[in-house]
């Protein structure tokens, strides 16, 4: 049975950075859990990941990346190249099956088992199945409303949940605290 979950959407906006996910899984045509939590905050708080894909994979591909930022000091653009480099090359990290989205104050960045290290120019970052509808959203909320970068996120997932049906409205939010 192929797994299907998450809507994830991080962005800097106003000098705020959030990150925030959907709770649903789901299993075939099946909701299987209705409230995962699938983003996590790293390096003190200075660092927020979200991850979409297989929850095993992705959880052994955040810890690589957690050791990553440990080893470079903080420094998100070395740890992410270094880990999309061992992603790519490592025979047994090349068949996990998730994607990574990172914010820390300054950056956004989508990793994935392709070698892929992209950084949006507009600071946002969206994954999952839900990802679209929820990177839409937060462009149209960025262009036309005040919303503070953890309501843009909220707000945004919340609209994702109401046109993805792998997307619920079990929706986490996490700042980088200044």
């Amino acid at each position: 049975m192929k797994s299907r979950s998450t809507t994830i959407l991080g962005l800097i906006h106003k000098g705020e950075a959030a990150i925030g996910g959907d709770g649903q899984v789901t299993l075939g045509n099946t909701i299987a859990k209705h409230n995962s939590v699938k983003i996590r905050k790293m390096f003190g708080g200075k660092v927020l990941t979200g991850f979409a894909g297989s929850a095993g994979d992705a959880l052994t591909l955040l810890d690589r990346f957690e050791e990553k930022l440990e080893q470079y000091r903080g420094n998100v653009n070395r740890a992410a190249v270094e880990l999309a480099k061992d992603w790519r090359t490592d025979k047994f990290l090349r068949r996990l099956e998730a994607m990574i989205a990172v914010i820390s104050e300054e950056h956004t960045y989508v990793i994935s088992g392709n070698g892929d290290v992209i950084e949006p120019e507009d600071q946002i970052v969206a994954i999952g199945s839900g990802g679209m509808y929820a990177l839409a959203a937060a462009k149209m909320l960025i262009k036309h409303s005040n919303l503070s970068a953890k309501e843009i996120v909220a707000e945004a997932l919340k609209t994702a949940s109401e046109i993805c049906i792998y997307t619920n409205d079990k929706i986490n939010v996490e700042v980088i605290e200044k």
